[in-house]
């Protein structure tokens, strides 16, 4: 039997195994979706996921893996991993933490069992003999404060585990190259003077108007950026009272852009702005970025996308749309995933959950919790655990992901 011949046959298996593996455990991967989002009412924000920890590790190993919980020194953070044979090691990624007030407004009790029937197919591959290496399921928490991933890669966690890395989200589209921006947070304070306002005003430096002035320089600074570029924020304390001179204000500031590399451009540019408000009114300012970095876009492989949207046309008859289309979408969300993605090759697609509703809203947790939700979001696991069928099974194919990921990504980016 010629090679293409055999490959083809062994894919066309791999494929048989793989939809009945995640069919057979669609019900019980409904149960802990479910088990996750509710949490008895009260569903677990970054970090105290203590309950989605435990119920996800326990199943995973009831089924056969290796389980570590509490990884890389994160509480709830945990790797699960399943060898048969040397090859290829094979990752992805489950999420399980929710949002304050409005719960899995981002469809995280999704992504939680999308990353377990991923996991289970390729186990299933990996017993049957069909393909020979490892499957890797991380337990990502705290994503929605864009840490979890940073910190479990400063700890080699991907680097050192895995060849390559993917992913699913829930979303009201299909994508397989949403351009998930690059962004980073500081944490800005003004001290100055007090004196009374009133009495004696030119005794004080006025920490207020070092923030507001700083305020009205980032507001002009927005004519001079690109369209793609986004700074917000709050002030956080603004003073105490208004007859009296505030001697301490401070802001939380957000910059967001296309690439990791006009993030910095535009730490800059807001230090520039706040320190001028310092020097400007007389007072003294500490700017603090996030201690984890920056959070940096995610680099979809365009090896990887296309086989995704290959296989999702095939089962649902929906095309996905162009790259060129989905670039010009200017999506500005953010997350973790994107320092994945700048280890080893990666792929995060959005899947449809039949809502209109955007993430992070009352209305998106409601439609995360349905039964057609579920239903999507099998039909984008068996989607992309067909990609990594062909990662183990097709000659070359890892290779050419690779070659991709080693020319796009910049070498200073891979840390």
């Amino acid at each position: 039997m010629a090679t293409n011949e055999k490959t083809n046959t062994l894919i066309n298996e791999a494929q048989n195994v793989i939809y009945a593996e995640i069919d057979r455990i669609t019900p019980e991967l409904r149960e802990l979706s479910l088990d996750v989002r509710n949490m008895h009412k009260h569903p677990e924000l970054g970090l105290e996921e203590h309950h989605a920890h435990e119920i996800l590790t326990n199943y995973l190993e009831k089924n056969g893996f290796e389980v570590t919980r509490g990884a890389f020194d994160i509480k709830t953070a945990f790797m699960a991993k399943y060898t048969k044979g040397s090859g290829l090691r094979v990752g992805f990624c489950s999420e399980y933490d929710a949002l304050p007030d409005i719960g899995h407004a981002c469809g995280h009790n999704l992504i939680a069992v999308t990353g377990i029937a991923n996991a289970m197919a390729m186990k299933a591959l990996l017993e049957k003999g069909i393909a020979s290496g490892t499957v890797v399921l991380f337990g990502t928490p705290n994503e929605e404060k864009l840490e979890g991933k940073i910190l479990m890669a400063r700890k080699g966690a991907f680097q050192d585990n895995v060849d390559v890395c993917s992913m699913l989200h829930p979303g009201p589209t299909n994508m397989n190259y949403w351009g998930a921006t690059a962004c980073n947070y500081a944490t800005i304070e003004y001290r100055g003077k007090p004196s009374h306002a009133g009495g004696s005003p030119w005794s004080g430096v006025n920490a207020l108007d070092a923030v507001c002035q700083a305020w009205v320089s980032i507001g002009l600074l927005r004519q001079q950026l690109l369209g793609t570029d986004r700074i917000h924020g709050v002030i956080t304390d603004g003073g105490k009272a208004p007859n009296i001179i505030p001697d301490y204000t401070s802001a939380s500031l957000g910059v967001r852009a296309k690439t990791t590399a006009r993030v910095e451009e535009l730490m800059t540019k807001v230090n520039n702005c706040f320190n001028a408000a310092a020097l400007a009114t007389g007072c003294t300012v500490d700017i603090k970025w996030r201690d984890v970095g920056i959070c940096k876009n995610v680099i979809q492989n365009s090896v990887l996308a296309e086989l995704y949207a290959k296989y999702y046309k095939e089962n649902t008859g929906k095309d996905l749309p162009t790259r060129v289309e989905q670039e010009a979408q200017e999506v500005g969300a953010s997350t973790d995933f994107g320092n994945v993605s700048a280890l080893v090759p990666g792929l995060h697609p959005l899947f449809e959950i039949y809502t209109h509703e955007f993430p992070h809203t009352h209305g998106f947790t409601k439609a995360a919790e349905t039964s057609k939700a579920h239903d999507g979001a099998m039909i984008a696991s068996k989607s992309l655990a067909m990609v990594g069928a062909h990662l183990f099974l097709e000659k070359g194919f890892f290779e050419s992901a690779y070659h991709e990921y080693d020319t796009i990504v910049p070498k200073e980016q891979r840390n």
